[in-house]
This record gives C-alpha cells, structure tokens and sequence, in this order.
C-alpha cells in the first residue's frame, strides 16, 4: 500500500475568470444544451447569470469567435448578441496558419501529412463520388484551364480540386481538414509556384495529373486513384521544395 505522504504534490493552477466561463459553455456544449443557430443571453443578463465582470465575458466570447465557435454582432435585440455558429469555421485554418509561420512544422511534416490523409481520401472518393461529385471536379479542372490565371488563382482552383476530393469521400471531419490544411500554405503554395522558372510548364503537369486522377476515380479504380495521388504530392515537393520522396512516410504501407 502507497503511503499518501510520499506521493507528489501538483500544483495549483490559477484559472483565468475568462477560461472558467468558456469551460463552462463547453460544458454546455458537450451535453447538447447548446447546439448551432442557439443565442447566448445579452452581455448583460449573462454576466450577472455567471456572476463575473462584462470583461471578462467579452474576452471568453473573443476567442470563442477567433475560434469560429460563436458569432458575436453588435446592435440591440435580434439584431445583437452571440449565435453559435452552424459551421465550421476557419478558426483552426487561422490556428494552423500562425504554427505554420512559426516554423513548428517543417515542410516535410505537411507532406506527410498531405499523403497520409490525401491517400485515404483519393481511394474513398474512388468508391463513393456520386454524378454531382464527379461533375463538380470536372468543373474545377476546365477552369484551371484558362491561360490567363494568375498563380494565386491556380493555386487557389488546386486547392478546390483536393478538397472537392475530400468531399466526395463522404468524410466531413477530413474534408474540413484538408479545406483547413490548404487555407494554412496557401501562402506556401504560392511562394513556391512563382519562384520556380517556369511556373506554368508545371502548371501544365500539374493539370494532366489532375486529369487521371479524376479518370481513376470516375471508373472506381481506387489503387489507381492512391498511386496516382501519391506521385502528384511527392513528385510537385520534390521539384518545388527539393523533398525527395524518400522524405515522405512509408506510403506503401498506407493501403485503399
């Protein structure tokens, strides 16, 4: 039997008033008291309900709303307060973004991660797109067409086309994912499109392999679809970041 003495102290932890009310609206949450569309209280009524300082409530609502949580409005009645939002919102994008820019995650963590997750998704789409789906892909792909696009744009119409992907899986937590993922190199992604020499030669081989992918998830051939992901991420870092793809994970061993 353990002697109570010998056993270590932890510290106590000051908990911030503005934590305590987020912990409690989490909680509420949590246990479906509070769902999407649902309106906080008035500032007012709330702050003598929770019985803390307004302050101190509009700072746990500030980053309720940084993190996409809650939309706070200005304005009096139905016009004002805080709705909870229906949606993901891009808090996490905001998040990922900031860890990015820090330099807490290298270039080889993104690959990584894009063909772990991107992997899954392609042989998903290749059972699951329906008609709208495909249709959808086909869209983005003849818009990327245009000779005229800027960088940006194309990089912005590639993003789609991964996601749209991800969509078609039929997985909501992946696709916000990847949307989010995307939204946080964007910057990345284009920074490296315009220092290459001829950015749209690659923007040509970029397409092509767009195009067989959506081919090999048309006919439902989801080893095709993985294989085909799988050079489209590695080969694009390689040549645009020098990440052979000896620097990505064991991708053989990420099975359809």
């Amino acid at each position: 039997m353990s002697d109570a003495r010998n056993e270590p102290w932890e510290p106590v932890r000051k908990v911030r008033t503005y934590e305590q009310v987020m912990a409690q609206i989490e909680q509420r949450i949590s246990d479906g008291y509070l769902r999407p569309g649902d309106r906080l209280p008035s500032e007012r009524e709330f702050s003598q309900l929770l019985e803390v300082s307004r302050p101190s409530l509009r700072e746990a609502l500030r980053v309720l709303q940084a993190l996409g949580i809650v939309d706070v409005k200005a304005g009096a009645g139905r016009d004002g307060g805080s709705v909870f939002v229906g949606s993901p919102g891009s808090g996490f994008a905001d998040l990922l973004r900031l860890q990015l820019a820090l330099g807490h995650f290298s270039d080889t963590d993104v690959l990584q991660t894009r063909l772990a997750l991107e992997v899954w998704v392609a042989a998903e789409a290749a059972r699951q797109a329906t008609e709208d789906d495909i249709a959808k892909l086909t869209d983005v792909l003849d818009r990327m067409d245009d000779p005229e696009l800027s960088a940006r744009t194309f990089n912005h119409l590639d993003a789609e086309f991964h996601v749209t992907i991800a969509e078609s899986a039929g997985n909501s937590l992946s696709a916000h994912f990847m949307g989010s993922l995307r939204t946080a190199i964007e910057r990345r992604m284009v920074d490296a499109y315009e220092q290459l020499d001829d950015w749209r030669r690659t923007a040509r081989t970029v397409r092509q392999e767009h195009r067989d992918i959506l081919a090999a998830i048309e006919r439902r051939d989801a080893e095709a679809a993985v294989a085909l992901v799988r050079e489209h991420i590695t080969t694009f870092y390689a040549d645009t970041y020098g990440l052979g793809s000896a620097a990505g994970p064991r991708t053989d061993t990420l099975q359809p």
